[in-house]
């Protein structure tokens, strides 16, 4: 190629590829001059000293051509040890005269024990080819790093209100020795309790464990104190006060006189008054006539939150009714709160309603629950056509199905329209229905109870993340979905990771999650170390079956590269040189990119943007001060491992 400048600028290209330290390599240049090359070695040796058994150790070896002419290099050749090129070399390449080449062995040590070696570069130089000697010493983990010692204890929650558990962590300074190291593990309050003691695994520079954590009525503090040999470390975890109540604004309705077929309806307002949230998960009622409406289940509550539930009372017949509405809720006490509720259906007599001397017959049969999952008790009422006579009227009661029983029979009091009864499921493996009956004086009602297969599932989005190869230092980042997948609600108690590379957030526990809700976490992976790494989450809950899940965790650590590009000013030029523009194509390619932004100043510039496993070619021009560039100089290929 022409020039495009008013004048000749030619010169060298130099380039290294840097892997944590810095190669130089000299390749063939525009315009060499013919002359005796001699080349000899830069230094004596090179020691590696010791490495660690199945890692490298780096050494840069350098040689100088001394002589008047350039050297073209044909290969570099080792003997004795494990000892290799840290960075693959083209063959042929030139050193020009006065020029210093130098290049990077690996030493990867097998064994124990101390190794020798040497490296030689051959050439066409009339000299003998220089020869450095090469030594380093194999060593074996345990007798170069000291075991781990204890460091720190820490939990992800510094305080918590009322019952839970705490996902804690003890760490240590530097990996467990042989065996791993056990520690002991202690709690000054009661309320917290944790293991005796936890064992970090060989290797390893931690382990989590679990601290349970049961409500306390007054504020306190518990003291978690880690000890492993000499070591003693401690955390404070701060426990609040949880009072989960439920109150409501009577404890019993009276309808009064209600025509029959006619509706009244009456409101209770149920607020939470403790100083945590509660959490209304069911009601139900009893007594002919009664029905409750306003509510979306389950509601959750927070402090000083009210709700409006309304109650309706619509009677089928004349007399008295008596019922109750109970309301199922997660309060502190254990108990569900009671409404009673009372009514009187008003007619003129005689119809449907039963006038006295009427013969009784069953008029209706409900029960509180048309569809149960899992094993309970429903609470059933039998109505009738009048009221009981002298004596009472026994009822023939029968079921359907064996997984659901109720009383051979029961009986209507003298005077009374109803009765209530106990329907008792048990938990069924697949959804069935049950038939309810009722006999008494040739007449029969009957009532359809729906059975669902009960179970509380988690699963999780992956079975296992993978995150690849990340430059050392990088960040890479997973997300892990947990879902309850069952009928019934399941409660994630507990989750914990191990492997030091690996960092989580996003989630709290404990968590109870419904049917169909999930809960997200965020995975993350900053590798420090070359090389494979691997970790685990541990998910404890109250799914069946068993209530643990693994997911395990693995990435690559990977070293990054970067190209150190060096070059010799144009040793012969009409117009003064400025700066240099440096170009960059993939091998097997025509099409250059420039890198710089502005032109660069230095005789070295560093290219930071390759990508493992490609090839690159690079040229490099001069720019004088007319922004005219010169014929680029020679071309230089490198192979990203």
């Amino acid at each position: 190629m022409r020039p495009r400048g008013r004048g000749s600028r030619r010169f060298l290209l130099y380039a290294g590829l840097l892997v944590g330290f810095c190669v130089l390599l000299a390749f063939v240049g525009c315009g060499a001059t013919a002359g005796n090359g001699q080349l000899v070695a830069a230094m004596n040796g090179v020691n590696f000293g010791a490495v660690t058994i199945g890692q490298a150790g780096t050494a840069t070896v350098s040689v100088r051509n001394t002589g008047s002419g350039d050297v073209e290099v044909s290969s570099i050749g080792f003997s004795g040890g494990p000892f290799t090129l840290a960075v693959p070399v083209t063959y042929p390449f030139t050193i020009a005269s006065g020029s210093t080449y130098s290049f990077q062995v690996r030493f990867n040590p097998s064994q124990a024990g101390q190794v020798t070696g040497m490296v030689t570069v051959f050439s066409n130089a009339a000299s003998t080819p220089p020869a450095v000697g090469l030594t380093g010493l194999g060593v074996n983990v345990a007798a170069t790093a000291p075991a781990g010692q204890l460091s720190g204890i820490s939990c992800n929650n510094s305080s918590m209100v009322g019952a839970g558990t705490d996902n804690c962590f003890v760490a240590l300074n530097g990996p467990a020795g042989t065996g791993g190291l056990t520690v002991s593990l202690d709690s000054t309050s009661a309320a917290v309790t944790v293991p005796a003691t936890v064992t970090v695994p060989a290797g390893t520079t931690g382990v989590g464990f679990s601290a349970k954590v049961t409500a306390v009525s007054s504020s306190q503090s518990a003291v978690l104190t880690a000890n492993a040999g000499e070591v003693s470390e401690s955390f404070a975890l701060e426990l609040g006060a949880a009072l989960r109540i439920l109150s409501a604004s009577a404890s019993h309705i009276s309808f009064g006189n209600v025509e029959v077929n006619a509706t009244e309806t009456q409101s209770v307002v149920l607020t939470s008054s403790g100083t945590e949230s509660v959490t209304i998960t069911s009601t139900s009622l009893t007594g002919t006539g009664f029905a409750a409406d306003g509510l979306s289940l389950p509601v959750v509550l927070n402090p000083g939150q009210a709700v409006v539930l309304n109650i309706e009372f619509n009677p089928t017949a004349a007399g008295g009714v008596n019922g109750k509405l109970t309301i199922a809720t997660n309060n502190s006490s254990g108990k569900s709160m009671v409404i009673g509720l009372s009514g009187t259906g008003a007619g003129s007599g005689g119809g449907s309603g039963g006038s006295p001397g009427g013969t009784a017959v069953p008029a209706a049969l409900s029960c509180a629950s048309a569809t149960m999952t899992g094993s309970g008790t429903d609470s059933c009422t039998l109505s009738l056509s009048a009221a009981g006579p002298a004596g009472g009227l026994a009822v023939t009661l029968s079921s359907s199905n064996t997984a659901v029983t109720v009383p051979s029979s029961v009986t209507v009091p003298s005077g009374a329209i109803s009765v209530e009864f106990s329907a008792t499921a048990a938990a069924v493996s697949t959804a069935q229905t049950a038939t309810l009956s009722a006999v008494a004086n040739g007449g029969s009602q009957s009532f359809a109870l729906q059975l669902n297969a009960a179970g509380a599932f988690l699963s999780a989005s992956q079975a296992s993340l993978t995150f690849g190869n990340i430059s050392l230092n990088g960040l890479g980042t997973q997300t892990l979905t947990l879902t309850s997948t069952g009928t019934q609600p399941v409660t994630v108690s507990a989750v914990l990771l191990t492997g030091s590379a690996f960092t989580m957030s996003g989630v709290t526990v404990p968590v109870t999650l419904n049917p169909g809700q999930s809960i997200t976490m965020l995975v993350e992976f900053v590798p420090t170390l070359a090389g494979a790494a691997s970790g685990q989450i541990s998910v404890s809950s109250s799914a069946t079956p068993g209530g643990s899940m693994m997911i395990p965790l693995s990435g690559t650590g990977e070293v990054p590269y970067e190209v150190n590009l060096a070059w010799s000013a144009p040793t012969t030029s009409a117009d003064a040189v400025v700066g240099y523009n440096i170009y960059r194509t993939l091998s097997g390619t025509s099409s250059y990119e420039l890198l710089n932004s502005a032109v660069n100043t230095m005789t070295t510039f560093t290219d930071s943007t390759v990508e493992n496993g490609q090839s690159y070619v690079y040229y490099v021009t001069s720019v004088d001060s007319a922004g005219v560039e010169s014929t680029p100089s020679n071309a230089f290929d490198v192979a990203i491992p």
